[in-house]
């Protein structure tokens, strides 16, 4: 899980993140700022984990930019911890705080095989 903890570090510093864990599953809550669920695109392939994420500005007509510094569009890519898959996981939006629920695979269960004499 250190890979994903170290990418949550790389992103921009106008994007902040949270990981936790449970038994069950991880917990990414991410805030972006202006976004909504149909700005915001979540994909998991090849064991990588993909946010795309767009802020809509209304620009008032009677005002222009003098100076614009916050940035319109975020697209990362995370690799996921080594026990989740993407299968089943769950993403919601409010008031953008994206949080996406990764639970945790369970193949990577134990399985004793008996040995007997041949």
């Amino acid at each position: 899980m250190s890979a994903l903890r170290d990418a949550l570090r790389d992103l921009p510093d106008a994007v902040f993140a949270d990981l936790l864990e449970s038994e069950e599953a991880y917990l990414l809550v991410v805030d972006l700022p202006g976004t909504t669920a149909e700005t915001v695109d979540v994909s998991v392939e090849h064991g990588r984990l993909r946010i795309e994420a767009r802020r809509e500005k209304a620009l008032p007509p009677e005002f222009r930019y003098l100076e614009e510094s916050r940035s319109l569009f975020l697209d990362a890519e995370l690799p996921l911890p080594p026990d989740a898959d993407g299968t089943d996981a769950e993403a919601s939006i409010e008031r953008g705080v994206l949080e996406l629920r990764l639970p945790k695979t369970t193949h990577g269960d134990t399985t004793s095989i008996e040995v007997t004499d041949a």
